[in-house]
């Protein structure tokens, strides 16, 4: 009998038809039963003949499938495999959790840190390595990536696959699916999986020049439903839908909503699904959307954005860290971690990124390799600080101008910005007391004050900006 890991990916593959399009003529499913719960899944097309299903079970114990084709070779095959419980790594998909916040199947917190790296995973298998490599040892658990290869300045290089079959040269058959495309991308996402970082899957986006950011109706639902088959049963994924979706003309609001529902009806695990914008807001707020996905330089918006939405609010895109010839990529390391501090202290989750120059053009904002910046392992003091604290930190209000989240009566993290004032004047509750400590946020220094402060109080700072202040009760 087949041992499967629950969360992990059963898969089963069936010889089949190889006559015709099989990617349009051939339809294959199963359906998986666990005592008298079912879930339909469907399966795809992978070359050579090959018809492939893949599951994940969330439940442990014996499962049970049946294949469902209208070819006979591919119908009713049945069989049974057993979910034995997760790995000490495995907490399974993330969710939305107590609303604004995100958490694995399991329970165990996700505190969002995430950085973008488009087309990383297009740049072959050195530099692609080389990003793993980096990412492993970066402050990350989230990246933005695209599914299709992106045209954009620093970025013309031709990728080594395509999703679909053909060349440049002679066109594309957006009727056949490339597989050994979907296998590459795959494997990174499985790479990832295996360092504990989310891939949060570009779908769309306009940036190209071999056509896909223009292909009909009918064959972005049919990709659509292909890469739901194909992917969705990986744990480690984030569906989003479009990078800048607004300057996609060809696309209209109807599309985009269309877009959202095949996917949330396709996909069985239902992994989370936003959608970013450039210049206008897509309406969060719809119920097929599970959480914000935000272009703005103001992080620190975050607190309005959760009031509006009612959902969690990701800044994947607030500037790059970097020196390039545009006005998004070339903020201060000093600015990026600012950035980083006033969405965190407002509700929110921030997004990284980085564009500094290199003689062969390889940036990380878009192709990976190494991390230049000085942005990475301040942002990784302040994700240990807060995944030492409680989770679910909430927008509280303590200090009169200075965002703060916390967890009324027991913990509060406040960020002073730019200010440089010599005191602050706190408001803490009456019938609790609380160590407080000073936090310099660039030079990751940590200085406790002395004595216990309680209800209103006054306490004096460094005359200098970008402090934080945490305060604990005793």
């Amino acid at each position: 009998m087949n041992l499967i890991e629950k969360w992990d990916v059963f898969e089963l593959r069936l010889d089949g038809p190889t006559e015709g399009n099989p990617f349009i003529d051939v339809i294959i499913g199963a359906r998986f039963s666990f005592g008298c719960r079912h879930i339909d899944v469907d399966g795809f097309y992978d070359g050579k003949g090959q018809y492939v299903i893949r599951f994940m079970p969330d439940a442990e114990g014996l499962w049970r499938y049946k294949t469902r084709s209208g070819h006979v070779s591919l119908d009713e095959h049945a069989g049974t495999f057993e979910c034995l419980p997760p790995g000490k790594t495995n907490h399974g998909p993330l969710r939305v959790h107590n609303r604004f916040h995100f958490a694995h199947e399991d329970g165990t917190r996700h505190q969002s840190f995430g950085t973008t790296c488009y087309v990383w995973n297009h740049q072959g298998n050195k530099l692609e390595e080389q990003t793993l490599k980096t990412l492993a040892n970066s402050p990350f658990n989230k990246i933005r990536m695209c599914v299709f290869p992106k045209h954009y300045a620093y970025n013309r290089n031709e990728p080594r696959y395509h999703p679909f079959e053909g060349s440049i040269e002679d066109g594309w058959d957006f009727t056949r699916f490339n597989p050994p495309f979907w296998a590459h991308l795959e494997q990174r996402i499985l790479d990832l999986r295996d360092l504990g970082i989310e891939a949060d899957l570009i779908l769309f986006h306009p940036y190209d020049r071999w056509g896909y950011a223009e292909l009909d109706a009918e064959v972005d639902d049919r990709y659509l439903t292909y890469a739901v088959a194909r992917l969705s049963a990986f744990r480690n994924l984030w569906w989003s839908f479009a990078n800048e979706y607004d300057l996609m003309k060809s696309k209209t609001e109807a599309d985009w909503d269309r877009y959202f529902k095949i996917v949330q009806s396709k996909d069985p695990v239902q992994h989370l699904r936003g959608i970013h914008n450039c210049r206008q807001f897509y309406d969060h707020g719809k119920p097929w959307v599970t959480h914000c996905s935000i272009q703005r330089p103001e992080p620190s918006l975050s607190k309005e954005w959760r009031e509006q939405y009612g959902k969690p609010v990701v800044i994947d895109e607030c500037r790059y860290e970097g020196n390039v010839n545009k006005r998004w990529g070339n903020i201060t390391a000093l600015e990026m971690v600012r950035k980083f501090w006033d969405g965190t202290c407002s509700g929110g989750y921030v997004g990284h990124g980085e564009s500094y120059l290199h003689p062969d053009d390889v940036l990380w904002w878009s192709k990976g390799g190494v991390l230049r910046g000085k942005s990475g392992p301040r942002i990784q003091f302040l994700r240990d600080i807060v995944e030492a604290g409680p989770p679910n930190l909430n927008p509280v209000s303590i200090i009169r101008g200075v965002p703060t989240v916390g967890v009324s009566g027991e913990y509060y993290l406040a960020y002073t910005g730019n200010s440089q004032s010599a005191s602050k004047d706190i408001k803490l509750p009456e019938c609790d007391e609380f160590k407080i400590e000073i936090i310099d946020t660039w030079e990751m220094k940590i200085t406790p004050l002395k004595g216990i402060y309680s209800g209103a109080c006054t306490i004096d700072l460094p005359t200098k900006p970008y402090i934080a202040l945490r305060f604990v009760k005793v």
